[in-house]
């Protein structure tokens, strides 16, 4: 009893947005774990500006180039779950238990910021005629 087509081609967009969250998170935070320590004693991280400005505009991609193809549920649904997924995975480890707390921060962020992103580019996309 496998997945018919239409179910297939209707969660397709999705898994790709997904497959896309998970992977740039891996790509730019996944690898980095340890915290800097400054001179003056205080610590940061584990992440770098950098690195957290390149998941978002690779996200950004993603997300604007589903909403454009008219996928904006599936931008919205598998930016969030595959950066919830991904959070969670990598941050589980952590013995204080405050991990959730983030994981439902990036929850909430990632569904905020692209239904935004999302709404932005179906509202441009439907006030322009199509050319062919």
């Amino acid at each position: 009893m496998g997945l018919h087509r239409p179910v297939l081609r209707a969660m397709g967009p999705a898994l790709v947005v997904a497959g896309v969250a998970v992977a740039a998170w891996a790509a730019w935070l996944g690898w980095d774990t340890g915290y800097d320590v400054r001179g003056d004693g205080s610590v940061s991280g584990p992440y770098q500006v950098w690195q957290v400005a390149g998941l978002a505009v690779t996200l950004f991609a993603a997300v604007c180039q589903a909403a454009a193809r008219g996928h904006c549920a599936a931008a919205v649904g598998g930016t969030t779950v595959g950066l919830t997924l991904a959070a969670y995975v990598d941050w589980s480890d952590d013995a204080s238990g405050l991990f959730m707390v983030g994981v439902v921060l990036v929850m909430v962020g990632s569904f905020v910021a692209s239904a935004v992103v999302s709404a932005v580019i179906d509202t441009l996309r439907r006030d322009r005629p199509l050319t062919r």
